[in-house]
C-alpha cells in the first residue's frame, strides 16, 4: 500500500455519524489543518446527511461513499469523519472484493474500530486507527497526534511509541482556548515480557461487535491495542473488565501476545491500581506483556496505529519498548 505524499487527495467520509451538526467552524478548521499539512481534502457526497432517529446516512449511501473512495483512482487516503454508534451497519453491504482491488489508507477511530478491523479481517489489507477528520480542529494541543499521524502515514521507517508531554481530557470543541493540560507520566507495566505480533483492536466495547460474525479479526498471536470511552463512568471498571473478559472467551484467545491499553478519561478514575488488579485476575493473560495508558483513545492526543501492522513489545519496569 502506498504512503501518503505531499500534494495527495484525502476524500472524508462518514460510515458512523454525520458531519450535519458538526459547527460549520470546526468542519472548515479540520479543512484548514489538512491544507495546511500539504493534502487536497474532498468530501464524499453523503457525509452531511442523517435520517430519523440516526445522526448517520442510510446504509446504502454511507456504504456508496465508502466503495466510491476506494474506487477513485485520484483518491490516496480515506479518513472517517466522526464516531458514533452505527459503522456496524454497513459491514455486510460493502464490496470487499472493490477494497481488495484497490488498497489505500483508512483512518478513524472510536466507532470506526468496526470498520477497520472488518476490513482487515475481510482483504488482509493494514487500516489505521487514528485522528477522525473532527479531530484536526483541535487549536492546540494537536502537535503530537499530527506528528504520530505524519510518520505512520507518510514515512517507512518503524516507530517508537513516545508519550506525549501533556494530555488532555477537556470538551475542546466547545472551549479552543482555555484548555485544561496535564502533565504525562507516560506508559507503565502491568506485566512484564516480550512479544511481536500483528496488531488488531481500537476501541474495545466496539470490537466486541464483532464477535461471531464474519468481520471478526482472527485474534490468535496477536497484540491488542485496547482502550474504551467514558460513557459508563464511574463504572468503567467493571465495563472495561466483562468487555475484556468476553473478547478472552473466544476461541484461540490462549494465543494472544500482549496487550497495549490506552488511556481512559478522567471520569473513569482509572488508576494504576485498579488497572493492574483489572489485568492480574484473568488467568489466560497472565505470562504475556501488557502495558497501559498509551497515548490513544478518548482523550488527546492519540497515536496512529495500524490494524495489520507490525509491534514489537517489551514491557520491563525499567523500560518499556513499543514499536510499530
Amino acid at each position: 500500500m502506498e504512503k501518503l505524499k505531499l500534494g495527495d487527495e484525502i476524500r472524508i467520509i462518514a460510515p458512523s455519524k454525520s458531519i450535519k451538526n458538526k459547527q460549520d467552524e470546526l468542519i472548515l478548521l479540520s479543512k484548514q489543518t489538512l491544507e495546511n499539512m500539504g493534502f487536497k481534502v474532498t468530501f464524499g457526497k453523503n457525509v452531511t446527511k442523517t435520517r430519523e432517529y440516526y445522526e448517520s446516512a442510510t446504509v446504502k449511501e454511507r456504504v456508496e461513499d465508502l466503495e466510491e473512495a476506494f474506487m477513485d483512482k485520484h483518491v490516496k487516503a480515506i479518513i472517517c469523519a466522526r464516531g458514533g454508534f452505527s459503522a456496524n451497519q454497513i459491514l455486510e453491504h460493502i464490496n470487499y472484493d472493490i477494497i481488495k482491488a484497490n488498497p489505500k489508507i483508512i483512518c478513524g477511530f472510536s466507532d470506526i474500530t468496526a470498520l477497520l478491523n472488518s476490513i482487515y479481517a475481510k482483504t488482509g489489507i493494514e487500516t489505521y486507527s487514528g485522528l477522525n477528520f473532527s479531530s484536526f480542529a483541535m487549536k492546540k494541543g494537536i502537535e503530537y497526534s499530527l506528528e504520530y499521524f505524519r510518520k505512520v502515514l507518510m514515512e517507512n521507517e518503524k516507530i517508537e511509541l513516545r508519550p506525549a508531554e501533556y494530555w488532555s481530557n477537556d470538551y475542546w470543541q466547545q472551549e479552543q482556548e482555555q484548555r485544561n493540560f496535564i502533565k504525562n507520566e507516560g506508559m507503565f507495566v502491568i506485566q512484564e515480557g516480550e512479544a511481536e505480533g500483528e496488531i488488531i483492536g481500537g476501541n474495545l466495547c466496539t470490537l466486541n461487535l464483532l464477535q461471531g460474525t464474519p468481520f471478526m479479526p482472527d485474534i490468535r498471536n496477536k497484540i491488542l491495542f485496547l482502550e474504551d470511552d467514558g460513557m459508563a463512568g464511574e463504572e468503567f471498571f467493571l465495563e472495561f473488565d466483562r468487555n475484556l473478559e468476553s473478547l478472552l472467551q473466544i476461541q484461540g484467545s490462549e494465543l494472544i501476545k500482549g496487550i497495549v491499553i490506552g488511556r481512559a478519561e478522567l471520569i473513569c478514575d482509572m488508576t494504576k491500581e485498579k488497572w493492574t488488579a483489572l489485568i492480574k485476575q484473568k488467568e489466560k493473560l497472565k505470562s504475556i506483556p501488557i502495558v497501559a495508558d498509551v497515548d490513544f483513545g478518548h482523550t488527546t492526543p492519540i497515536i496512529t496505529f495500524p490494524i495489520g501492522g507490525k509491534c514489537k513489545l517489551k514491557a520491563y519496569e525499567n523500560k518499556i519498548q513499543c514499536e510499530i
